[in-house]
């Protein structure tokens, strides 16, 4: 890869914010391992699932559609736990990173009504209402015995968002997870508000490791599994590279050809697009191989000319595929005017 584009790959990344929200007095406690402390974090959020239980509201139309709760089951309680109910089927998604398999624990209580294309994918803006709060072990006393509970506390809450959320500068849960969920419709109010209907609703359950781990953030401690439940209002494309197309069109393994939903970086898979892995694994995304995926590549081809310029021949001002564009009959690349040089 040449300097430039190594140079502008890793500017790209290094602007990448691993924060949902923030606050002031933000901290940093030393670190732990990331094997141990996620095995801390799964067991959590496994108790977690397994005492709780949750309510939705199903209200359609209404801003509170969809609302989620929990609670806790009280001794001799017959409410079904979030792990045990059946109407919305826990689900895991694995997330490779840090050397380890995260498991990220999510519920889908609606898809959403859009067609494939309204699912943003990990680099995409998106609208979205949610509340987050984090996992925790209360410590009390009763009849003279320390008892610890885990219990939750809520952290912040968005429930008539005006402002989009970019996927790639938040917590890795986030963009793992609102990929697999899609927007809805919606209907202008006489107030100039609108109002959202059969909208994608689900909850993620984070593990610290792809949440702020040893960061206090706010008024959430180091070390917290995280709940976000969402409603995903509205998505906006963007250009990371700016040549004119859209970077969920150069996902490769996109939503449009194989539902992957997931930009891929350097040396990538599908489930880790700020991951390096071998030398030798290729990148489905970076159609030249030149280590810089075409989502940050202004020439995907490689031809020393910018994917920009060649979207449409200047000749005839039609569109053509930039990576596609045929060869001159000894072997060289057509000029941008789409003719041959003799």
């Amino acid at each position: 890869m040449n300097n430039f584009f190594r140079v502008a790959f890793f500017t790209v990344v290094a602007s990448f914010v691993v924060s949902c929200s923030k606050g002031d007095g933000n901290s940093v406690v030393p670190k732990r391992d990331y094997a141990e402390q996620y095995a801390t974090d799964l067991a959590n959020i496994e108790e977690f699932l397994q005492t709780h239980y949750m309510e939705v509201t199903n209200n359609a139309g209404n801003t509170e559609d969809q609302d989620v709760s929990f609670y806790e089951i009280p001794e001799g309680g017959t409410q079904t736990s979030v792990w045990n109910q059946t109407i919305y089927p826990l689900q895991a998604h694995y997330v490779a990173q840090d050397d380890i398999t995260y498991k990220i624990y999510y519920l889908q209580l609606r898809q959403g009504s859009g067609a494939n294309t309204n699912s943003p994918c990990n680099l995409d803006r998106v609208l979205t209402s949610y509340r987050g709060s984090y996992i925790y072990t209360k410590k009390e006393t009763v009849n003279e015995v320390e008892v610890e509970t885990l219990t939750l506390k809520q952290f912040e809450e968005s429930i008539t968002p005006e402002s989009y959320l970019t996927l790639s500068t938040l917590i890795k849960g986030w963009s793992e997870i609102l990929p697999k969920f899609k927007t809805g419709s919606y209907s202008a109010n006489p107030d100039g508000t609108l109002s959202y209907s059969n909208f994608g609703a689900g909850v993620m359950f984070i593990p610290s490791g792809l949440g702020y781990f040893n960061n206090s953030t706010g008024s959430i401690p180091g070390y917290s599994p995280l709940i976000f439940s969402f409603k995903l209002y509205e998505i906006q494309r963007v250009d990371n590279d700016n040549d004119g197309i859209l970077s969920y069109l150069e996902d490769h393994n996109s939503a449009i050809v194989n539902a992957d939903g997931s930009v891929t970086t350097i040396n990538g898979v599908p489930d880790g697009y700020l991951r390096i892995l071998e030398e030798d694994v290729d990148n489905p995304d970076d159609t030249d191989g030149d280590g810089t995926p075409d989502f940050l590549d202004i020439d995907d081809d490689g031809d020393f000319f910018t994917t920009a310029s060649e979207i449409k021949n200047p000749l005839t001002n039609d569109p053509f595929p930039f990576a596609d564009i045929p060869l001159c009959s000894d072997g060289k690349k057509r000029h941008l005017s789409n003719l041959c040089h003799h």
